[in-house]
């Protein structure tokens, strides 16, 4: 039987799930750049990314080259995270599936 409470509730929603499945891909994302993939407003991106940070999934980096620059990137406890979460999506899949 699934256990969907293991769902972390926290990457579940669409916009975090969006950024989680984006930090796992690369090392790190600048903040310029995961807007423009998400095309998100910076509002909705800085309070996802915030969330996340909270709750030590992502860390962040500020750099001051020509410009600032932030840049984010998962943190273990992040990749486990998310690791987790998607275990759990394959056990509904493969129980959808049969």
């Amino acid at each position: 039987m699934i256990d969907f409470r293991k769902l972390d509730k926290l990457i579940h929603e669409k916009g975090r799930l969006a950024i989680m499945t984006l930090l796992a891909a690369r090392t790190e994302w600048r903040f310029q750049d995961l807007k423009a993939e998400l095309e998100m407003s910076d509002g909705n991106l800085i309070t996802h990314l915030r969330t996340l940070y909270k709750a030590g999934y992502v860390s962040m980096t500020k750099e001051i080259e020509k410009r600032p620059q932030t840049k984010y990137a998962l943190t273990e406890a992040g990749r486990k995270a998310f690791q987790d979460y998607l275990s759990v999506l394959e056990q509904i899949l493969d129980a959808g599936k049969s």
